[in-house]
């Protein structure tokens, strides 16, 4: 029996020591971020040649990461009257462009349609900025094909 019993504490020990061994050796997983506050985007894009023409107009949030790697942001583009439909391109840090990701469309008034866009971006590196670029275009004179970029930078207050 004494025998017995001291395999038994001997293979307890053993198990107590490889999972303490095996906790050490797992990763520890990274405590999630939070997001401050959200910051307010807006751009609007009028012609500027010929009479003044409101032809896209894009509203809404982005917020930052207290870790500096990521952001999200919620936006709604509503299409004026440019032709064809306006775009949205999401630049990170002045070199990393990305497309919008389209949420869905809805309407309201003055709107041929509104644009959803939404998204968690998680960057490569640190987040400086970001900053939204929206091209819409139109013909004036006659059949001249016109467009025209505005932006809305938004800067990463935790860096």
């Amino acid at each position: 029996m004494p025998a017995r019993h001291a395999a038994l504490r001997a293979l307890r020990w053993i198990a107590v020591a490889i999972s303490v061994l095996a906790a050490g050796l797992l990763p520890v997983t990274p405590a999630h971020a939070t997001y401050g506050s959200d910051q307010p985007v807006y751009v609007q894009v009028n012609s500027n040649t010929g009479p003044t023409q409101a032809l896209a107009r894009l509203d809404g949030t982005v917020a930052f990461d207290d870790g500096n790697t990521k952001f999200r942001y919620s936006l709604a583009m509503c299409w004026q009257s440019a032709y064809p439909s306006p775009n949205l391109q999401i630049v990170v840090n002045g070199s990393t462009y990305l497309w919008g990701s389209y949420a869905g469309t809805t309407s309201t008034p003055g709107c041929q349609q509104v644009i959803l866009y939404s998204a968690e971006v998680t960057h490569g590196g640190v987040v400086a900025n970001v900053r939204f670029d929206v091209t819409a275009g139109w013909f004036y004179p006659g059949n001249q094909y016109n467009s025209r970029t505005r932006s809305w930078t938004a800067d990463n207050p935790f860096n």
